[in-house]
C-alpha cells in the first residue's frame, strides 16, 4: 500500500475541501494538509470555525473527523516531507507531466498537491516538485474540477492496492 499524503494548496471552496477528505478517506490517503488560504477546520474565532465545520461537512459527511489533517506553511511541509523520503508530485498539466492513463510507475511514499480552482499550482511551486501528474482530456474544458480531478488521480495511484477489496459492499437489508 502506498504511503499517500495530499496537499491543499488555495483550494478556495468548502465544498471542494469537503469532497476532497471525503475521497481522501475512501482511498486511504495518511495525512490531508492545509496550505495557503484553504479553509480549514480551526481557522479563526470559535462562530467562524463553526461555520467552516458545517460547510465543510456538508460534502465530508464525516470524514474530515476520519482523517489526520493539519495546517502547514508550504515551504516547510515540502522540507519535512522530503525529508520523510516522500516524493512530491503535483496534479497539474504540464510539458513533461505523467499521463495518469498510462500508469505511470509511481513512488511508495507520495505528497501530491492539489492546485487553486482557477489557476492552478504556481510554476515556483510546480518547479520544486519531482514529477507532475496529468488526466488526459478528450473533451473542449482543459481541467476537471478539483475535487474531481483528486477522485480520478487517487483512485489511478491506489488502484493496484483495491484489487480484490470489497470492503464496504451494502447487503440487501
Amino acid at each position: 500500500m502506498k504511503q499517500l499524503t495530499v496537499i491543499l494548496y488555495n483550494i478556495r471552496s468548502t465544498y471542494n475541501v469537503g469532497a476532497i477528505l471525503r475521497t481522501c478517506d475512501c482511498l486511504g490517503v495518511s495525512e490531508v494538509i492545509f496550505t495557503g488560504y484553504t479553509p480549514f477546520l480551526d481557522k479563526g474565532l470559535p462562530h467562524e470555525q463553526e461555520k467552516l465545520r458545517k460547510a465543510i461537512h456538508k460534502t465530508a459527511l464525516g470524514a474530515e473527523k476520519t482523517l489526520a489533517w493539519r495546517r502547514a506553511e508550504m515551504e516547510s511541509v515540502l522540507a519535512e516531507l522530503k525529508e520523510q523520503g516522500y516524493s512530491i508530485l503535483a496534479l497539474e498539466q504540464g510539458e513533461h507531466s505523467l499521463n495518469l492513463a498510462d500508469s505511470p510507475e509511481l513512488p511508495e511514499k507520495i505528497a501530491l498537491i492539489l492546485g487553486e480552482e482557477v489557476h492552478g499550482i504556481p510554476q515556483e511551486l510546480l518547479n520544486r516538485c519531482d514529477h507532475l501528474l496529468e488526466i488526459p482530456m478528450l473533451g473542449q474544458k482543459e481541467s476537471f474540477n478539483v475535487s474531481v480531478a483528486t477522485g480520478i488521480a487517487l483512485w489511478e495511484i491506489t488502484k493496484p492496492c483495491l484489487c480484490g477489496t470489497r470492503k464496504h459492499l451494502r447487503t440487501p437489508q
